[in-house]
């Protein structure tokens, strides 16, 4: 243990004879820790504030769609399901989506419109944030009022004013004609990731109970698709199975897998893989630095064997062991590396947190690095690794030097 200490202090006294050209033999690890750190922290953060708000927006949804053999025997989703579905006891609410395209006049001018029938829980599933008005319910739904909820950007759009609740629009859709009461203005939350746009010429969205689109354009009330929110404490899984129970029984299609199931937890989970992905990609490629940086710690102790020949002569006529003179400049190589590691880690992370408040300040989305213990831990030993395996062939070309031709050298 006490050699070991003395191969150690030896190889600190050598770095700090060569301050200058220890620290550039260092400079690839401490750029290949750092970058990898701060890309992978960066990642891992912008991951869980995404994951964090997607889950505020749409955690515990879960869509059932008709599949092309239920269309087919002519099998759709009706009314009476979406009812039967909302009674299910872990599902929280239950909307129905379908749109058509329409036209509108105001005084401001012709519009086309996106009108889009939705069922009695719209506000729950469209996590809508109403600023004037309400949304219409199940009241609604069942009386067939013709009523309807715009957003507060299309609400200027329309009438140069945000407070247009009580105010009528006439909606014309497949020559079919009616007025329908604004009763709500919604508003864009302030998520800070996930805003909505509009520009010149976009359709303006209207949306409309379902039922009372069945008498603008006749459509019958039977859905291709429903939405469901489920409750967020449990598996969407189990949720998803319940769902699709209750509709077979219903249509009486067991087996038939007349029903597809997504759910929400899916869509995450793809775009945690794909962020992930990416992150490892570039965290590979800034980790090429680290080889790079590992070449140069061999080259470095190349040179060292080469200067110190003669001191390697001296130590071994004396009766160094080829095992000693090899643990002193394998102990220099990993103490080089292992330096180079920790001021890695401290500018990662340093860089992780200034780059994160950038894009915090940037896109208006608070962004917390996700520093990783795991990484650190890694990166550290790994910079260890890097020094040991690059330093192995110069520790091994000192220990092999004949001390006769070695004291020749010079």
């Amino acid at each position: 243990m006490g050699g070991l200490f003395e191969y150690i202090k030896m190889a600190v006294q050598n770095i700090r004879a060569n301050k200058g050209r220890s620290f550039l033999t260092m400079l690839g690890i401490i750029i290949g820790i750092a970058s990898v750190i701060a890309i992978v922290s960066i990642g891992e953060g912008t991951k869980n504030q995404m994951n964090s708000e997607i889950d505020g927006i749409g955690g515990g949804q879960i869509a059932v769609s008709v599949s092309n053999d239920a269309i087919t025997e002519s099998e759709f989703i009706t009314a009476e399901d979406v009812q039967a579905v909302r009674e299910i006891n872990t599902v929280e609410g239950v909307n129905v989506s379908e749109s058509y395209d329409g036209e509108t006049v105001t005084g401001k001018g012709n519009f086309s419109i996106m009108l889009t029938a939705e069922g009695p829980d719209a506000k729950l599933l469209n996590n809508s944030e109403m600023k004037y008005g309400n949304y219409f319910g199940e009241n609604e739904i069942e009386e067939g009022k013709n009523v309807c909820v715009i957003s507060d950007a299309d609400a200027k759009r329309l009438f140069g004013t945000d407070d247009v609740v009580g105010m009528n629009l006439d909606i014309t859709c497949y020559d079919s004609s009616k007025s329908f009461r604004i009763m709500g203005v919604t508003t864009q939350k302030e998520n800070g990731t996930f805003v909505s746009y509009t520009y010149d010429g976009m359709p303006v969205a209207v949306n409309i109970p379902y039922s009372s689109m069945e008498d603008l354009v006749g459509a019958a009330d039977e859905f291709y698709s429903l939405t469901i929110q489920g409750d967020k404490t449990l598996d969407s899984q189990i949720i998803a199975d319940q769902v699709v129970h209750v509709l077979e029984k219903r249509h009486q299609c067991a087996g038939e897998e007349y029903f597809q199931v997504q759910s929400f937890q899916d869509v995450m989970q793809s775009m945690n893989e794909m962020l992930g992905m990416v992150t490892a990609f570039i965290s590979f490629v800034a980790g090429i630095s680290l080889l790079v940086g590992g070449i140069g710690v061999m080259n470095i102790m190349l040179v060292s064997v080469t200067e110190r020949t003669r001191e390697i002569g001296i130590r071994k006529s004396l009766g160094a062991k080829t095992s000693s003179i090899m643990l002193q400049f394998l102990a220099e190589a990993a103490i080089l590396t292992v330096i180079g590691g920790l001021i890695g880690i401290i500018l990662g992370i340093l860089a992780a947190y200034g780059i994160c408040s950038f894009m915090s300040g940037s896109i208006g989305m608070t962004i917390t690095p996700g520093i990783s213990p795991t990484v650190i831990f890694a990166a550290t030993l790994f910079s260890c690794a890097v020094g040991v395996f690059f330093g192995i062939y110069p520790a091994k070309k000192a220990a092999r030097l004949s001390p006769i031709e070695a004291l020749r050298r010079n």
